[in-house]
């Protein structure tokens, strides 16, 4: 009898391991997303330069392997010279200043029907009475499973 519940028991271990093994984990998504301004028409480049009262069209590719989901734009001043992580290219810097009217753009924007590959572009218009100087744009790209990824350049807003 003995032999027979050691041997149960043993038998229900390995279903027991057996159902977790980790098959499933084929489709799991260990991918990041990728962003990208580096490419011709993607806006703005580093060190560009925005004018006051006018209208852009932003523009960054970003792709993922399985499906992309978000996708946001943030565009703050820099008049305290910080740094992001990702930045590339520095550019020249205004003094350090207080700001008194920044630009301050934040949106975020779904991505619909799971595509893999996007063109994001966002219409800004930079108001006429923004305060003028060094500014950061930044996208970020979010996947379906939650990996996000981030650019950041440096702009400038001038009269």
């Amino acid at each position: 009898m003995k032999f027979l519940l050691k041997h149960n028991y043993i038998f229900v271990l390995l279903l027991v391991l057996g159902a977790c093994s980790d098959s499933d984990s084929i489709d799991k998504d260990e991918e990041k997303p990728t962003i990208t301004i580096n490419y011709d028409g993607g806006f703005p480049q580093s060190c560009e330069e925005l004018k006051r009262g006018e209208t852009y069209i932003f523009k960054a590719r970003v792709t993922d392997n399985q499906a992309l989901a978000a996708y946001s734009l943030d565009i703050h001043n820099n008049f305290d010279h910080h740094t992001h992580d990702d930045q590339g290219e520095n550019c020249a810097l205004d003094d350090k200043k207080t700001p008194v009217n920044p630009l301050i753009f934040i949106e975020n924007y779904p991505i619909a029907d799971a595509v893999t590959s996007y063109e994001i572009q966002i219409t800004v218009t930079i108001p006429s009475d923004a305060d003028t100087g060094d500014y950061h744009c930044s996208y970020s790209v979010t996947d379906a499973t939650g990996w996000q990824s981030r650019t950041s350049v440096d702009i400038k807003i001038v009269e």
